[in-house]
């Protein structure tokens, strides 16, 4: 099955009113909301019949869970309630969620003074909860077979309570007060902005300082409430359904994890990231369903590692080198036999099919042949950025062997020593050499050009560092190329900072500021702090290229913020950051 015709939410909570109905959006007047990211918490207000309505909104740090406090006299009133349901898709609208019979849900609820338990079971899948009341005089009505329950004050002008899901049924000791929840609430997030790595641009005289950021303070926040948990999340994180149906990409985990190396922050990315060694069973068997040897990582993907059907996933290859990445950062932060031991199994596994996918020729070249690549608006040979990664992959891996005390792999140096060059072209209007997309096209979409979306051509010296064939000259002639002549408008958020880090590389800060910075709607950040208001890839990858800006990379030149200008204009202070490859 390629989608889910059942998305299901956890729960909805909302305001209804005296009838139960719930509250009439055009009936809400003056809405107010602020997040304060230092201590986690929403503060919200309303005006409401013309009374005002205070929301205090916490997502819990220990827990998979809500604590909310309102404060209004239409509660004293009996105006106002609070109400939690389960809605449903209909298996034909794929992302629309409501209420309404159906045969495949079963709700059981029981209410035991001021907590309501619940459990719930869709097919084979269950999960439990509780509704407790922590503050205000209030009762529950629970309407099982509507799927829903509701909560009814009593007297008093202030409602608190915490609502929580599990595999199990929460105990009395899960639930705390309110005031006690927001204390522990506010001790989480400040153990958090006080580890791992800070940047202080506040005395720059660029006056682009300010938006940067605060586009790295909200990017902070965001990838630690949605991208750090069991998994790497869809490119939208936990905030919706959305058009993957839930599922993730393996290609962008990187952008959702590889900055937690460089924040200091690797503990966040170490659950989601022992997806490898989950996945590798099934890997092996897709490789070998190939005829090839190793294990291939496949594109998107269901939580135990199977790849959905789509010729797509299969022809998709940057994501292969990832897991060489995620264990050389590792093992920078954590140098250790330990670490060694962790991944060597994965980083093997995954050489072995990098050395055994090209195609060797009539010349002794090693080709990579029928390649979906990066930017996916087409199908080709020996693609630049894959490529280059390929080459780096496999050396590395190469370094693992020796690091525990192996001898080289013949055939993985066989392959790296003569993959196909990258091909090379020239700028039309400079004449400059530049790196071609690929060596040929095998297969364009006819109504996309291969001007837009992401610049592969730039990705082999990115995040990746140079390889032989890639000559840092020839690079940077690249780097300004496609500054130039990309159509960014059709683009995605993260091209403007893997750009901008590709030009930090080349020793070009001056564009690697304006590439990050660029004034473009794929670049715009919302006031939430969200590239597009919804796609967290452009917030992780500006995490990790401003920290490579700042602290450096292997190789970068021997002076403050490399990839920064020195012109006076911007000043950086940072700590706890580490080097980026």
């Amino acid at each position: 099955m390629s989608d889910n015709p059942w998305p299901v939410h956890l729960g909805r909570l909302r305001f209804i009113d005296a009838e139960g109905k719930v509250l009439a959006s055009e009936h809400i007047k003056n809405p107010k909301r602020k997040l304060d990211v230092w201590q986690g918490i929403q503060v919200a207000s309303f005006m409401y019949e013309g009374v005002e309505v205070k929301v205090e909104t916490l997502g819990l740090s220990d827990q998979d869970g809500v604590a909310v406090r309102v404060q209004s006299e239409l509660l004293r009133e009996g105006k106002m309630g609070v109400e939690l349901d389960f809605p449903i898709a209909d298996g034909k609208r794929r992302y629309k969620a409501e209420g309404g019979p159906c045969e495949v849900h079963k709700t059981m609820m029981t209410v035991t003074g001021n907590e309501l338990s619940f459990e719930r079971q869709m097919d084979n899948d269950i999960y439990k909860g509780g509704w407790r009341i922590c503050e205000g005089t209030a009762s529950f009505n629970a309407y099982p077979e509507e799927r829903k329950a509701r909560l009814i004050p009593r007297d008093g002008d202030v409602l608190s309570f915490v609502c929580l899901f599990g595999q199990t049924q929460p105990g009395s000791a899960s639930y705390t007060d309110f005031d006690v929840t927001k204390k522990q609430t506010a001790d989480f997030w400040e153990t958090f902005w006080m580890s791992g790595g800070a940047i202080d641009l506040s005395l720059s005289k660029d006056s682009r300082w300010k938006e940067l950021e605060r586009r790295l303070v909200l990017s902070q926040y965001l990838m630690r409430t949605n991208n750090a948990g069991s998994l790497p999340t869809a490119e939208y994180g936990l905030m919706a359904f959305g058009g993957w149906a839930g599922q993730f990409h393996m290609e962008m985990a990187w952008w959702h994890m590889a900055h937690y190396g460089v924040w200091d922050r690797w503990h966040l990315a170490e659950e989601a990231l022992t997806m490898y060694q989950r996945f590798l069973p099934i890997a092996r068997k897709r490789a070998a369903q190939l005829d090839y040897k190793g294990a291939k990582w496949g594109k998107q993907n269901s939580p135990d590692g199977r790849m959905k059907p789509w010729d797509g996933n299969l022809g998709l290859s940057w994501q292969q080198p990832h897991p060489i990445f995620f264990a050389e950062q590792e093992y920078r932060l954590n140098p250790d036999i330990k670490t060694l031991d962790k991944w060597n199994e994965v980083v093997f596994a995954t050489a072995e099919y990098m050395a055994s996918f090209p195609v060797k020729d009539e010349e002794g070249r090693y080709k990579l042949e029928f390649v979906v690549t990066a930017n996916e608006n087409g199908i080709c040979h020996n693609p630049a950025f894959e490529s280059a990664y390929w080459r780096w992959g496999l050396n590395k891996a190469q370094e693992w062997r020796k690091r525990l005390g192996m001898k080289p792999e013949k055939s993985w140096q066989e392959v790296s020593d003569n993959l196909v060059p990258l091909t090379l072209e020239k700028n039309p209007k400079t004449g400059e050499q530049v790196f071609a997309w690929c060596e040929e096209w095998v297969w364009t979409n006819p109504k996309n050009r291969t001007d837009y979306g992401h610049p592969d051509q730039i990705g082999g010296f990115s995040f990746v560092p140079f390889v032989d064939g890639v000559s840092p000259q020839i690079a940077a002639n690249t780097v300004r190329h496609i500054n130039d002549s990309w159509v960014w408008t059709r683009c995605w958020g993260w091209d403007f900072p893997w750009a901008a880090m590709a030009a930090a590389r080349t020793e070009q800060p001056e564009l690697a500021v304006e590439l990050l910075l660029k004034d473009n709607p794929r670049n715009h950040y919302s006031e939430r702090g969200i590239n597009g208001d919804w796609y967290l890839p452009g917030n992780g990858g500006v995490l990790y290229a401003v920290a490579m800006m700042a602290a450096g990379w292997d190789g970068a030149p021997e002076r403050h913020a490399p990839g920064f200008p020195d012109n006076g204009q911007w000043k950086v202070r940072w700590e706890g950051l580490k080097r980026a490859q």
